[in-house]
């Protein structure tokens, strides 16, 4: 098959994909499978708390999700210990030995930019350079149709979804990005859980030409309110930063916002901007734990900590506004940005999970050479591990990496 060829099954995937139900893919992207040589083509995603990698329902499969709200019959594989997993954690392609009846079956990481989504599977007689072409510029495409087509139902939600999600926690996923966005020169990458059933803790993280925003926010509480607080500190966030707006004045701006129409809820956070040109990182930490500077593999103590500033919605008594501080980065550096659920997180024993433990569990990783994304995954099932699956309170994490000139 040619490159020409190649590129006419792609654009009839993408032209199809404009009006396409989203129970419709699989039959796509088996049908665009067979076109490029396939004996089969199919769909995994990962499902939001990244344990395993669930099939994409076929239409009748679809239909019985959407009665009974749950994954049901869905074929399913672990992220930890399958050649699926593999290629979802590392980002790498993974392909079988050939099995009895000859075929050999590959695996491709479904990325949307740098965001991991699943992973396809494919299957062919040999799949030999041409062929492994052929699908991962299939599986680019895949990503991209998964992206847009999210929004369009609830087959999608459905499918990553392993039991039903609370009031609170329903109202802040509607409000969160992309948990990974990036360019060449940097990535930020966020988990939070509990996923399910996610209360006052939320993040935000954007991009606009050299500059990468991010902000971190802990609502005070477990309830509809403190997810009620936490979106509305995301909206004025996001208005007064589209609006051209500061750092002081997103601050001052969600203090105000809660002080109004929420009154009597506070809430820490930390607020940053680094541009990503130059290194230069600015920042305010209102009541919120300090972030940490992780460099050649280790933290720098004490590198961003600072005098704190009181929680924000205390904007009626006369507390002035937050400190502006500023930080040199270094090629290579990264920012971890946390929660207090997380350092506060105690096992049965009463033992904190802490901050040596946090900065160790994401440094190892890091030095393995895995993904931001893999190396939160990993942190968040330690922070399980050690609360016994159930966490007491909202566990929310931000990794940044500076890398410029990266490729």
């Amino acid at each position: 098959m040619d490159g020409d060829t190649l590129g006419t099954v792609l654009a009839d995937v993408l032209d199809a994909s404009h009006r396409l139900a989203p129970r419709a893919i699989p039959s796509l992207v088996a049908d665009a499978g067979r076109r490029l040589g396939l004996t089969g083509a199919r769909v995994y995603v990962a499902d939001l708390q990244q344990h395993g990698l669930v099939a994409l329902p076929t239409p009748e499969q679809a239909s019985r999700l959407m009665a009974d709200g749950g994954t049901g019959d869905l074929e399913t594989l672990p992220v930890d210990n399958s050649l699926a997993g593999h290629a979802y954690r590392t980002e790498s392609v993974r392909l079988s030995r050939p099995g009895p009846s000859g075929e050999r079956t590959g695996w491709f990481p479904v990325v949307d930019g740098i965001g991991r989504m699943g992973v396809l599977r494919v299957t062919a007689p040999d799949i030999d350079a041409p062929l492994l072409r052929r699908c991962e510029a299939l599986a680019g495409l895949v990503a991209m149709i998964l992206a847009t087509k999210q929004p369009f139902g609830d087959v999608l939600a459905l499918t990553m979804r392993t039991r039903p999600m609370s009031l609170q926690a329903e109202l802040l996923w509607a409000f969160l990005p992309p948990r990974t966005i990036g360019t060449a020169a940097v990535t930020s990458s966020a988990v939070l859980e509990p996923v399910y059933d996610a209360g006052g803790d939320a993040y935000d993280h954007s991009l606009a030409g050299d500059l990468l925003h991010v902000t971190l926010l802990d609502a005070m509480g477990h309830d509809l309110a403190s997810g009620g607080c936490s979106a509305a500190a995301l909206a004025a966030c996001r208005s007064t930063r589209r609006a051209g707006g500061g750092l002081h004045d997103i601050a001052a701006e969600i203090d105000r916002t809660l002080e109004r129409w929420i009154p009597e809820r506070l809430l820490t956070c930390v607020i940053a901007d680094l541009d990503t040109a130059t290194g230069r990182l600015e920042w305010v930490n209102c009541g919120h734990p300090a972030p940490l500077l992780i460099r050649d593999r280790r933290i720098v103590a004490g590198a961003l900590e600072r005098p704190p500033h009181p929680p924000l919605g205390l904007a009626g008594h006369g507390i002035g506004p937050p400190p502006l501080h500023s930080a040199q980065l270094e090629p290579g550096d990264r920012l971890l940005l946390f929660t207090d659920g997380v350092t506060d997180a105690r096992s049965r024993a009463g033992e904190l999970f802490g901050e040596a433990r946090l900065a160790d569990i994401v440094v190892r990783a890091l030095a393995e050479g895995l993904p931001a994304p893999e190396a939160l995954r990993r942190l968040v099932q330690h922070l399980l591990v050690h609360q016994d699956q159930r966490l007491n309170d909202d566990a929310t994490i931000l990794l940044v990496e500076w890398h410029p000139g990266h490729r």
